[in-house]
């Protein structure tokens, strides 16, 4: 996959070097000169771009014609909001992502201004915590589909109402499927008759809107 990435900071930096490592193309503009140098001498030769990531120039010659992917991280919303537009609406790349450094601009960053995918440190801190609070001893484990549904764990408590009762008898929620059990170091594929003992360890995809009705049920 290739990938081009506007801003060369401490976000930024961190992301290439992650996707290096997984052998993703990677093209990294910076115009900060300072910044620059810096990245000449953290990343391979050929990686780093000099100029502005709102600049159509300066993205042609990064290979954004090229490019699956660009994520704008920079710490300027503006900027961010910019090269993220230039991208989908003048060399139609595939997919955008936007870093949001203030919260209250988040409400810009959307498809029509061809940001597929917005990410507020703030607002990500803020909804994990609240989740967690709510969700007791269940644990998100990976969000899917931009956050709308979850791969959670949640251990059986003794005295949840799922306990001892087979899979069939249990009135989950219409939008969540159990993915597996584990039970004494043992993987088992739930079926209708896997009967769920206090201590099994459940993986389950669920709906945001109902993790806390599954919490419930397999909680104490």
């Amino acid at each position: 996959m290739n990938v081009i990435i506007v801003g060369g900071g401490r976000v930024g930096t961190h992301l290439t070097r992650l996707l290096l490592e997984e052998r993703h193309g990677v093209k990294v503009i910076e115009i900060r000169e300072e910044e620059v140098r810096h990245l000449h001498d953290a990343l391979p030769a050929g990686t780093v771009i000099s100029g502005s990531g709102t600049d159509p120039e300066t993205l042609k010659s990064s290979g954004i014609g090229e490019a699956d992917v660009l994520a704008a991280v920079t710490g300027s919303d503006q900027t961010n909001l910019v090269a993220t537009c230039l991208a989908r609406f003048e060399f139609a790349v595939p997919r955008t992502i936007a870093r949001v450094k203030d919260p209250r601009n988040g409400w810009m960053f959307n498809s029509v201004m061809g940001v597929d995918v917005a990410l507020s440190q703030a607002n990500l801190m803020a909804h994990l915590i609240v989740e967690e609070m709510s969700l007791g001893s269940m644990m998100t484990l990976l969000k899917l589909s931009k956050g709308e549904f979850s791969l959670v764990e949640e251990k059986v408590h003794p005295q949840a109402s799922a306990a001892g009762k087979a899979l069939a008898e249990l009135h989950l929620p219409a939008e969540c499927i159990l993915a597996g059990v584990i039970r004494d170091g043992r993987l088992i594929i739930p079926h209708g008759n896997t009967v769920l003992q206090p201590g099994d360890e459940v993986l389950a995809v669920v709906h945001t809107s109902a993790a806390g009705q599954l919490a419930f049920i397999l909680g104490g």
